[in-house]
């Protein structure tokens, strides 16, 4: 070879090219071959980075790559070559830049825009992975049609991208990018039904299509089916082991199925080799922080804030462990991040959220009171919460359900005694109830579970086509045996949380009481717990407390004062008609004399005393709720009356609770 052999040069690096995948080594070989011929050949600098990196050796790939891509700045393939390699060797935010860079001088690489959707999704950066992917799309089609729907999906135009790929698969029914597409258009409208259906047809049609199985076990997790949606992920890695995008997800899979060991484990090992992961290390805290390792937990919340300072979620995360207490210096540190004028809306009100705990346990509470109004009042905006169509709910539930009604369907439902379903409000005690229960020897835990709620807008769909507003009505419509079905499709959903094997689990979602009638009807001889707390104690803990999802009651005084007055008068109103059917534990009675209160449970519930029930702190099983650190501790009393050092800034509280404040733990008459 010599440098006026042109054609001898390109035919090296094919031949280098060609050797990659299979013997990466001998591309190296060959790469610097070259080199040693024609020293600074770009080409062949970036065949030896790419077989360097193949081979697990990204920091001497980069050793290469970056002089390259200095001296080379608007080469593409060089930038994208240079974001593989930060990717390999865990630098996140370096393959990002290198990435954005790749798309900026092409914005036809589609491999590029696929490789940035990975890496912001590895990031926690949802919203720039989903931009990312409809850009991947676009750039991955050539049909003028499709490029004019994948362009109005990158604009947000969901209604134009719907009717252009309708239109598209109504001559081209099995073109499974336009089926992918139009999945992505469905799940961004919350249509997760759809979008499933979508991604399986095209499974089934192209099942080594990897990118519409990866948008599968999302939407499949999105939408609660997370035993499916692991199998996807195992699928997905099974084809590549090494993606940290699909170990991400399937440790995220994990832990919603309650596999919390082996979901810490997935992070570890990733976060080991991708360590520049911020959100990552916020996840890896959750995992260790449900199983009990709050030590553990706390260093990764730490690792988190190391790499971002204002990942205001990271600084929440430790407030919400309750027994850890900031340093002056990290309170100082949250107040001067709250001074940031390019603070993002999701961080800023994790910061007051944060600082308010701070500052309660430091008994500063009337500039901790301020907080936590300012961290509910930003949480309020992005709620669609509405305590006037909360209480026509409540009404239309009393008017329905009804004792004729439960005459009418007597003798349906599934004969199963499985569940045990503790509902009420959060931050009521239910936690400590569910500890204690699954203490005993019958009874597993699981967690909070959506399946009820799920069911229950299904039966709306399912009677009607008009949508969630025709249930609780839709019910009467039923033929007698969808009961049962209901109730078997119900202990299906739920046995992937069913590890022990044991006779019964606890479904612990407070919204349950919500669907009290419809419990009834499709699981008749399941128990139900209620659990109370002093309306002032129990409403000012959710409004001190942020819920990552759900709940969104929580957020305003007025509306926290409304929604314990309905319940109260709903579940009243169940009293009258399934007499004994809901058995009520009044957290103070329960602090006050735990045995009596544990022994009344228990009997309710069908099952003989234990004495480790007593001994419900030293269960060792894994708790996701804010009160996992507390109930790992004997019964305590301090926080019984812990609303008094707030109640000068209660009065909105106190006006929309009412009667139910003044006549508690009585209920007064509706």
């Amino acid at each position: 070879m010599s440098h006026s052999a042109p054609g001898q040069l390109q035919a090296a690096l094919a031949q280098g090219r060609k050797m990659l995948d299979a013997r990466p080594d001998l591309a190296e070989a060959q790469a610097r071959e070259i080199l040693r011929v024609l020293p600074g050949e770009a080409q062949a600098e970036l065949l030896l980075a790419n077989a360097l990196r193949l081979q697990g050796r990204p920091l001497d790939a980069l050793s290469w790559l970056e002089p390259l891509a200095a001296a080379r700045p608007g080469d593409a393939g060089v930038q994208f070559e240079l974001g593989l390699a930060f990717s390999a060797a865990g630098a996140t935010r370096d393959a990002i830049a290198a990435f954005t860079r790749t798309t900026r001088l092409n914005a036809r690489h589609a491999q590029a825009w696929r490789a940035l959707g990975d890496e912001k999704s590895l990031a926690g950066d949802a919203e720039g992975a989903e931009a990312a992917y409809a850009q991947h799309i676009r750039a991955s089609v050539n049909d003028p049609r499709l490029l004019e729907a994948a362009s109005a999906l990158c604009d947000s135009r969901l209604a134009v991208a719907e009717r252009l790929l309708r239109a598209f698969l109504m001559e081209s029914p099995t073109d499974v990018a336009a089926i992918r597409m139009l999945a992505e258009v469905a799940a961004r409208l919350g249509r997760y039904d759809d979008a499933e259906k979508l991604l399986a047809r095209a499974l089934e049609l192209a099942p080594a299509f990897d990118a519409a199985r990866h948008n599968y076990a999302i939407v499949l997790n999105r939408a609660s089916k997370h035993e499916q949606a692991l199998a996807q992920a195992e699928i997905l890695l099974e084809r590549d082991a090494r993606n940290p995008g699909y170990r991400a997800l399937q440790a995220a899979v994990l832990s919603h199925v309650g596999e919390y060991e082996k979901a810490s484990e997935v992070y570890g090992k990733l976060l080991a080799e991708y360590p520049d992961q911020p959100k990552g290390w916020m996840s890896y805290g959750h995992s260790l922080k449900t199983l009990g390792r709050t030590t553990d937990g706390i260093e990764a919340y730490r690792q988190a804030i190391a790499r971002l300072p204002g990942l205001g979620e990271a600084w929440w995360s430790l407030a919400n462990l309750k027994t850890f207490r900031f340093t002056p210096g990290e309170t100082g540190t949250m107040r001067a991040q709250l001074a940031r004028g390019d603070l993002a809306p999701d961080d800023r009100f994790h910061f007051e959220f944060a600082l308010a705990k701070a500052l309660e346990d430091a008994g500063a509470f009337e500039e901790s009171f301020a907080h936590y109004i300012e961290a509910n009042a930003l949480r309020r905006k992005s709620q669609r919460y509405s305590a006037d169509r909360n209480s026509r709910f409540a009404g239309r539930l009393k008017a329905f359900f009804t004792p004729e009604l439960f005459a009418r369907f007597a003798g349906t439902g599934s004969p199963a005694q499985d569940p045990i379903f503790i509902v009420g409000l959060p931050r009521s005690g239910s936690t400590l109830v569910e500890q204690i229960l699954a203490s005993h020897s019958m009874v597993e835990g699981t967690m909070e579970l959506h399946d009820i709620g799920q069911l229950s807008r299904g039966v709306g769909f399912w009677a009607t086509k008009e949508g969630e507003d025709s249930y609780p009505e839709a019910l009467a419509d039923l033929p007698r045996e969808r009961f049962r079905q209901l109730g078997d499709e119900y202990l299906s959903r739920t046995r992937v949380h069913r590890r022990l094997g044991r006779a019964r689990f606890i479904d612990k979602m407070p919204n349950n009481f919500l669907h009290a009638g419809f419990i009834r009807l499709i699981l008749p001889d399941a128990k139900i717990v209620d659990t109370r707390r002093h309306p002032l104690g129990c409403c000012l803990s959710c409004f001190k407390q942020h819920f990552a999802r759900g709940q969104s009651f929580t957020y305003g005084l007025e509306d926290l004062g409304r929604y314990y007055a309905d319940y109260v008068a709903l579940m009243a109103h169940y009293d009258k008609v399934l007499p004994g059917a809901v058995h009520r534990v009044f957290y103070e009675d329960l602090v006050a004399d735990p045995e009596a209160g544990t022994r009344r449970l228990l009997e309710f519930c069908g099952l003989p005393f234990e004495e480790g029930c007593l001994r419900f702190y030293e269960n060792a099983r894994a708790v996701r709720t804010a009160s996992s650190e507390q109930v790992r501790r004997p019964i305590f009393a301090d926080a019984v009356e812990h609303w008094q050092n707030f109640e000068p800034w209660l009065g909105p509280l106190k006006d929309a609770l009412g009667q139910v404040l003044t006549a508690y733990p009585a209920v007064p008459t509706f």
